[in-house]
């Protein structure tokens, strides 16, 4: 599998909520939370989520109520579907 060329990563870029590509390898969105208690219980769903899909995402909590989510297939050093798929679901998690 071969990582997702410029035109594939804005298609897919415009299903998901804000998300930013870095690099052209990956994408990552910033979360803010009321405080660090609502930050790390998103933070352990989105973990659930990735452990279910197989897929794992670079987490960053900072400043005591900010989650930072990377995501990108090390496997083919670059995006792919999956990460996208995962980022949906991240998102439905804000609703």
């Amino acid at each position: 599998m071969l990582p997702f060329a410029a035109e594939e990563i804005k298609e897919y870029l415009s299903q998901i909520n804000d998300w930013s590509v870095v690099d052209n390898k990956q994408i990552e969105k910033e979360f803010i939370f009321k405080n660090f208690v609502e930050g790390l219980a998103f933070t352990n769903k989105v973990g659930a989520i990735a452990e279910a899909e197989g897929h794992h995402p670079d987490i960053f909590i900072h400043d005591y109520k900010k989650v930072k989510i990377t995501l990108s297939t090390h496997a083919i050093g670059g995006l792919s579907a999956n990460d996208f798929i995962l980022a949906a679901k991240i998102d439905q998690l804000e609703k």
